[in-house]
């Protein structure tokens, strides 16, 4: 079930509705716990089991390693959920994968047989919601998190349906709190404080969605068609076409990514959660460091946590926390799809991080760049990589890969060809322009949104009105996936 569909708006205020009916908290829970279900279910068929294994499975053992005293038997118990969750992982994201590189190996050496493709479909979500499995079982194995003693608890926190596709990655130990906190004394007595729909949190939900929606509907969708008609066969093509198209993919992939995940942060609050942020103006960043802080932040800081610090993070020597951040975006560009290309994506990134790491250790930050022109240098240079490499991580064929790299580093394009490929591409130019200004207002007016949320009824139906007549003119006939529902 999409979110940009009129099934989804329909589930939404049907959930909305009957929360608002429904007075025990308790009920409350189980009716949000059957509809995350139906929306997965809705989505995915008879996948949900797997959703419910996973569950099942971290719910026990959690429960195990905290009730254990023998740490051999904790390791071990560890071991089991890390098996099970990354061996569905792995399987289905990653099998036929395995066995295309077995069988071009194969070939190579004259092998005679070849193992037949399994063609699994991809559970949406299964890289989602096993993190945050695998996250919840490993903090009560380090004693940071009491488990839950109710499975309908456990359940909803795994698949609470705003951010259960795509994100953002939500730990237990943020989640968890604000299904067992709502308590409160009246008259002397506790009693569980059922979900209500606050005026403030329904207008900031509705406003954070609609924006949401204008960047996934209005920018990426809209981008989608140049992107693939570039980058769907680059041969030929001059390195101002090329370089464009980088630039409509980077804001493309932010627009989709972050659209979502407005529209799951919104969602969740109109229903009195509270979902941290997962980006921060990633185009912004002055360093690479700085961007792995601002994009895709709940999946950046699961990996630091869950995978970089338990390598030995930068205790060790600096060969080895180079090596480690190599390591961990290499599986970091992995995670997101069984292809070399996200391999090279993340293999980049790594590199970036390791490189600027080692000048920091050896000469620091220049003063240069703690001024504002320095900051702005800052930016374009980091900005200069990141588009980079947007190239691999869009383009799977890697010769079509190589050539589009090739153009983008080494510069090649007359100037009468690019303006005639400005006025055949208007639209898109309009787009790219209007996206970088209201990226630059939004950096200069971090809380607008907000402000916009605490307008006066009358003004705030406008400027939504105004939203949505935008996203609905601006449409096309179907709507098309989030990028992330594929990973």
């Amino acid at each position: 079930m999409l979110f940009n569909t009129v099934e989804f708006i329909v589930f939404f205020a049907v959930v909305l509705a009957l929360i608002v009916i429904i007075k025990n908290r308790k009920y409350q829970h189980i009716f949000l716990l059957a509809s995350s279900y139906f929306f997965f279910y809705f989505s995915s068929n008879y996948l949900v089991v797997l959703l419910f294994s996973s569950a099942l499975l971290d719910f026990y053992i959690a429960k195990e390693i905290w009730k254990s005293k023998n740490i051999l038997h904790k390791k071990l118990l560890l071991i089991i959920s890390l098996a099970g969750n990354l061996g569905l992982l792995g399987f289905f994201k990653y099998a036929d994968f395995a066995i295309m590189q077995f069988n071009i190996l194969g070939n190579y050496f004259d092998l005679s047989n070849e193992i037949t493709l399994l063609n699994l479909a991809l559970p949406i979500g299964i890289s989602f919601y096993t993190f945050q499995t695998i996250g919840y079982t490993v903090d009560v194995y380090r004693n940071q998190l009491q488990p839950s003693k109710s499975f309908r608890e456990f359940a909803l926190y795994v698949s609470f349906f705003p951010q259960l596709v795509a994100g953002p990655i939500i730990r237990a130990k943020d989640f968890l709190p604000q299904l067992r906190e709502k308590i409160e004394n009246v008259n002397s007595k506790q009693i569980l404080r059922k979900i209500i729909i606050d005026n403030s949190n329904f207008k900031l939900g509705i406003t954070i969605m609609a924006f949401g929606f204008f960047k996934k509907i209005f920018f990426a969708d809209n981008l989608a068609p140049f992107v693939n008609e570039i980058f769907n066969y680059p041969m030929g093509l001059d390195s101002f076409a090329i370089i464009t198209a980088t630039l409509a993919f980077g804001i493309q992939i932010y627009a989709d990514f972050s659209g979502y995940s407005d529209i799951a942060i919104g969602a969740a609050l109109i229903l009195g959660f509270k979902i941290p942020k997962n980006f921060n103006k990633p185009y912004f960043a002055i360093s690479p460091t700085d961007f792995w802080k601002r994009w895709h932040i709940s999946l950046s800081s699961w990996l630091k946590d869950y995978l970089y610090i338990p390598l030995g993070g930068n205790k060790k020597s600096s060969t080895r926390t180079y090596t480690n951040l190599i390591i961990v975006m290499f599986l970091g560009g992995l995670w997101h799809g069984a292809s070399w290309n996200f391999v090279v994506w993340g293999l980049l990134h790594g590199f970036y991080l390791a490189i600027h790491k080692l000048l920091k250790n050896k000469v620091g930050t220049p003063k240069f760049f703690q001024n504002k022109f320095g900051k702005i240098i800052a930016i374009l240079i980091t900005q200069y990589f990141v588009f980079l490499a947007w190239i691999p991580f869009r383009v799977h064929d890697t010769e079509f890969m190589l050539y589009s790299i090739q153009k983008y580093i080494f510069i090649d394009f007359d100037i009468f060809d690019a303006i005639e490929f400005i006025q055949f591409n208007k639209f898109t130019f309009g787009i790219i322009g209007l996206f970088f200004i209201l990226q630059l207002f939004s950096y200069r007016k971090p809380l607008f949104v907000l402000s916009i949320s605490k307008l006066k009824l009358r003004y705030w139906t406008i400027v939504l009105t105004v939203l949505f007549m935008a996203v609905i003119f601006f449409s096309g006939a179907q709507s098309s996936d989030f990028i992330y529902f594929r990973f």
